[in-house]
């Protein structure tokens, strides 16, 4: 090569290249983290709209009165269910609150427990308040909670 002659040497090649990559791998982990922040969002859009359908299916329902609470396996009495929607993606489930706090769920129906609204708590006889308590699961991982209550009109 003469003197006068103008080109680009290895090195500057290299450094190219190279800047080329680190520029190619941040675009690529930028994208990468913009899908998985759209799947999880896609999740949480799906759970809630599956439980505030099935809280609105609950309310439309006709009212059932609870019997004496009278402990045992879910639903005891002191509970009452209510008939679950129809059409729930594959991966997800729906598992409602009994009245000792735990999440159980029942293939068809979700649990509604007496509740006295002055002290917060679960009472042993039903008094035309019920509380319905939705845990919406995706693959086994617990996205979305919504509480509320059903009303004896």
């Amino acid at each position: 090569m003469k003197k006068n002659e103008k080109g680009f040497s290895l090195i500057e090649v290299v450094i190219a290249l190279l800047l080329l990559g680190i520029i190619g791998v941040a675009l690529l982990s930028g994208l990468a983290t913009a899908s998985m922040a759209l799947a999880i969002a896609d999740e949480r859009a799906t759970a809630e709209s599956l439980a505030r359908s099935q809280m609105e299916y609950v309310k439309n329902q006709d009212y059932k009165d609870a019997d004496i609470y009278d402990p045992g396996p879910p639903p005891t009495g002191g509970e009452v269910t209510y008939d679950k929607i129809t059409g729930i993606p594959d991966s997800y489930t729906i598992w409602s609150e009994d009245r000792t706090g735990q999440y159980i769920h029942l293939e068809d129906e979700v649990i509604g427990v007496p509740w006295d609204s002055q002290n917060n708590l679960p009472v042993d006889s039903d008094v035309g308040l019920q509380r319905i308590e939705l845990v919406i699961k995706h693959n086994g991982k617990e996205i979305i909670t919504l509480e509320d209550y059903k009303v004896d009109r």
